[in-house]
C-alpha cells in the first residue's frame, strides 16, 4: 500500500511539473496575477513588465486597473481571444436631467490600441421606449421595447421590459441616447443602456436590478503593431485587419501557440506541447496499470501460498473425503474480510489475547460477526488446526460460540465467528452494580450453561474437544445473558480412546490445572478444574489472583480451599449469594467446587456430572424460591410451578410485585 501511494505522488510531481512551465505567462521577474486575476505578456504589473504604456497594469488594493485609464478596472484577460475584460459605469436615464436630449458619451478608448469588440459585446436597453448607441460617425444601432402601465414595478422602479442588439463596427468611442427611453406620460421611472460583454448579460441584469450594481463588464479587443513584437517566439503569427466602420482599418498582430500546444507565445520558450503532457499522461496510466496488474498477480500467488501454508490443501482434502462437510465449512476471502473490518481498524478491537486480536465486523449480507486474527501459527500443528475448524464448524450449541468459517489466506489464519453482543462473564461479574445485580439464581444459571457447554465438547461431539483455557473471559454473554463458551484457540481433538495429551503446558495463572502444570499431561479433568475457579468466581466475584490478598490466598482456588478446611468459606461468598441462598445449598455448590478443584485429577467429578449438578441445585432453589414467595402470598391463591427459566421470571414478577 505504501508502495503504490508512492508511484501516486511520483506520477502526480511529474504531471504537475510539465504543467507549470506552461503556466508561466507573466515576463521574468514579473508577478503574473493580481487579486487571483492572471495578468499574462504583453500586459504587465509593474515597470518594464508589458510591451508598452497601454498595456501596463497597476494592482491597487487587490484589483488589478489600466493604468493608461485610472478607473478601468480589469476582470480578466484572454490570449486566445485577444481580448481585456474591463468594468465600465453604466449609463441610466434615471434621474434624467435632460428632458428633450439625453446623449451620454462613453469611454473615450481615443488613441489606445483597444476598441469595443463587436463580436464579445451586446447593446442592452431596459425599460420602456427606445435606446439607440451611436458611433463618431452619427450611426446608430439601437432597440425599442413597448410597455403598459401595469407592467411598471413601483418597487425597483424598472418595467421588466428589455430588449439587446449586436453593434455594428469596433469602436474607439460612442454615445447612447437616451432620449426616448422614460415613459411618455413623465411618470418618471427609469431605464437604462449599457453596452455588456455577451458571456455575463444573465449576471449584469441580476446585479444591476438587485444590487443596483454602477459597472458593467465589456470585452476590449487589443491590438499590436507588427513592430511591438518582431517574433512570435513558439509558434504561428496570425494577421488581422480590423474594420472600424468610417472607411479606416486596425491591422494587428496576434501571436498563438501550434496545434498540440498551449501557453504563451509571446514569450520565449513559453508554448508547451499538449501532446506532451497527454503523452507523460497515456504512459503514466500504462505503467500505473501494469503496476496495479503485477500487484494483483502478487497479491493473488502470495495468497495462494499463505493458502497452502495454512492447511488449505488439507480442509479441501477433508471436504473431497466427507461429504457431510460441504457448505459446513465456509472459506472467507481477506477481502471479504478487510472490508468487514474497515482494513481491521484499531477502532473495531474488541478485545486482545494471548493468542490474536478479535474485531467487530460486517459482512456484505448485513451480518455482525467477530473476526479473530492470530498471532502466530504452528506449522507442526496445522493437521491438528484444520481438524479443530472442522469439528468446530459443525458444533451447534447454545451455549457455544459459532464458528461460522476462516480464512486461510493471509499470513495467519482468521476465525469467524458469531458476534455476542454483552462482554464477556469477567466483566459481568466485576462490573455489577446495585444497577444490575447479580442474582444468585443467574449465576446459577451462567454456571450451569458452561457446565453444559463443556460437557457437551467432552462428551457429546464425534471427536472429544477439550477446551484447554476456560476463564471468564473466555465465557461470552449474550443480548439475554445467557453464557457461550468462546476461544477455541488452543483447544485439542482427542480420540475416543486417548485419556489425554502430553503437550507444552500452556494456560492462564488462577485457572491452570496444577497437575497438568506438573506433569504436562492434559486430560478432560483439567478442563474441569479450570471451571471450578469460575464456579469460585460467580460464588465470590473475586478474581482468580489477586495482590489485595496476602501470601497463598492470593490464588482464589488456594484461598477457597484454606477456607473449606477451616469450615469458614461462608465468609468468602459474596453477601448477595448469602443473602438469597440457604445455608444448605451454599455448602452444596461449595462441596462441588471444591471436588472440581481437587488437587487429584481423578478425584474430580467429569463435565457431564458437575453439569447435572449444577441443574439440580438451580432447580432445587429456583423451586424454594418460589415457594417461599408464594407463602407470602394469601392461601386462596391459586399456586402453579413453572420449569426453569420461566419460573426464574415468575419469582423475579413476585419478588416486584411484593416490595410494592
Amino acid at each position: 500500500m505504501k508502495k503504490l501511494q508512492v508511484f501516486r505522488i511520483v506520477i502526480s510531481i511529474l504531471l504537475s511539473t510539465a504543467s507549470t512551465e506552461a503556466l508561466d505567462y507573466a515576463k521574468t521577474g514579473c508577478k503574473d496575477s493580481c487579486g487571483g486575476i492572471e495578468i499574462p505578456f504583453p500586459f504587465g504589473i509593474g515597470s518594464n513588465c508589458s510591451v508598452n504604456e497601454w498595456y501596463a497594469i497597476d494592482c491597487n488594493s487587490s484589483k488589478p486597473y489600466l493604468s493608461a485609464f485610472h478607473n478601468l478596472e480589469v476582470s480578466s484577460v484572454s490570449l486566445q481571444e485577444q481580448t481585456v475584460t474591463v468594468k465600465v459605469p453604466t449609463i441610466s436615464g434615471c434621474p434624467n436631467p435632460l428632458k428633450n436630449n439625453s446623449l451620454i458619451p462613453s469611454v473615450d478608448l481615443g488613441e489606445s490600441p483597444f476598441l469595443f469588440s463587436k463580436t464579445h459585446n451586446i447593446f442592452v436597453v431596459e425599460g420602456c421606449g427606445d435606446a439607440a448607441i451611436l458611433d463618431d460617425q452619427n450611426h446608430f444601432t439601437g432597440c425599442s421595447t413597448t410597455c403598459l402601465n401595469e407592467s411598471i414595478s413601483e418597487e425597483n422602479n424598472y418595467s421588466g421590459i428589455s430588449c439587446q442588439t449586436t453593434i455594428p463596427h469596433y469602436l474607439q468611442s460612442y454615445t447612447v441616447d437616451l432620449s426616448r427611453l422614460q415613459r411618455l406620460d413623465g411618470g418618471g421611472h427609469c431605464g437604462s443602456a449599457f453596452l455588456v460583454d455577451e458571456i455575463y448579460d444573465d449576471q449584469v441584469y441580476e446585479d444591476y436590478r438587485v444590487k443596483n450594481n454602477s459597472f458593467i463588464p465589456i470585452s476590449l479587443m487589443w491590438t499590436l503593431k507588427h513592430n511591438e513584437i518582431p517574433n512570435c517566439w513558439e509558434g504561428k503569427v496570425r494577421r488581422l485587419t480590423l474594420d472600424l466602420g468610417n472607411g479606416s482599418y486596425v491591422s494587428s498582430k496576434k501571436c498563438y501557440c501550434g496545434v498540440g500546444r498551449e501557453g504563451n507565445p509571446y514569450l520565449h520558450n513559453q508554448c508547451q506541447g499538449i501532446s506532451i503532457s497527454i503523452g507523460l499522461l497515456f504512459l503514466a496510466k500504462i505503467i500505473f496499470e501494469l503496476y496495479k496488474l503485477i500487484n494483483k498477480i502478487k497479491t493473488k500467488r502470495r495468497r495462494e501460498k499463505f493458502f497452502k501454508h495454512n492447511g488449505g490443501l488439507l480442509l479441501k482434502q477433508r471436504e473431497a473425503t466427507d461429504t457431510s462437510l460441504v457448505d459446513k465449512t465456509i472459506l472467507f476471502t481477506a477481502t471479504e474480510l478487510e472490508k468487514a473490518t474497515n482494513h481491521f481498524d484499531d477502532n473495531r478491537i474488541l478485545g486482545r489475547g494471548g493468542q490474536g486480536t478479535v474485531y467487530k465486523g460486517m459482512l456484505s449480507d448485513g451480518r455482525i460477526v467477530a473476526v479473530k486474527k492470530s498471532k502466530v501459527v504452528d506449522e507442526s500443528q496445522l493437521e491438528q488446526f484444520i481438524n479443530e475448524v472442522v469439528i468446530l464448524s459443525q458444533i451447534n450449541h447454545r451455549n457455544v460460540v459459532k464458528l461460522l468459517g476462516c480464512c486461510l489466506e493471509t499470513e495467519v489464519p482468521i476465525l469467524v465467528s458469531e458476534f455476542i453482543p454483552n462482554g464477556t462473564l469477567y466483566e459481568l461479574i466485576q462490573g455489577h452494580t446495585n444497577d444490575f445485580p447479580l442474582s444468585l439464581n443467574l449465576r446459577l444459571q451462567i454456571a450451569v450453561e458452561v457446565s453444559a457447554a463443556l460437557s457437551y465438547l467432552h462428551s457429546e461431539t464425534s471427536i472429544p474437544i477439550y477446551h484447554r483455557d476456560v476463564k471468564t473471559t473466555n465465557i461470552l454473554m449474550d443480548e439475554k445473558y445467557r453464557a457461550k463458551v468462546s476461544d477455541f484457540g488452543t483447544s485439542r481433538l482427542v480420540s475416543i480412546d486417548q485419556t489425554h495429551f502430553t503437550t507444552l503446558v500452556k494456560g492462564t495463572f488462577g485457572y491452570l490445572d496444577p497437575e497438568y502444570f506438573q506433569t504436562s499431561q492434559f486430560t478432560e479433568k483439567s478442563d474441569v478444574y479450570s471451571f471450578g475457579v469460575v464456579l469460585l468466581e460467580l460464588l465470590t466475584t473475586e478474581k482468580p489472583i489477586s495482590f489485595t490478598r496476602f501470601g497463598e490466598n492470593r490464588n482464589l482456588a488456594t484461598h477457597f480451599m484454606l477456607a473449606m478446611e477451616k469450615g469458614h468459606v461462608m465468609s468468602i461468598f459474596d453477601a448477595m449469594v448469602v443473602k438469597e441462598g440457604s445455608r444448605d445449598e451454599l455448602l452444596a455448590i461449595a462441596d462441588l467446587a471444591s471436588r472440581c478443584l481437587d488437587a487429584n485429577g481423578r478425584n474430580r467429578p467429569t463435565m457431564k456430572e458437575v453439569a447435572m449438578a449444577l441443574e439440580g441445585m438451580r432447580t432445587s432453589h429456583v423451586s424454594s424460591a418460589v415457594q417461599m414467595i408464594f407463602g407470602k402470598v394469601n392461601s386462596s391463591t391459586n399456586i402453579f410451578m413453572l420449569p426453569n427459566d420461566e419460573s426464574m421470571s415468575t419469582t423475579i414478577n413476585f419478588r416486584e410485585s411484593i416490595s410494592k
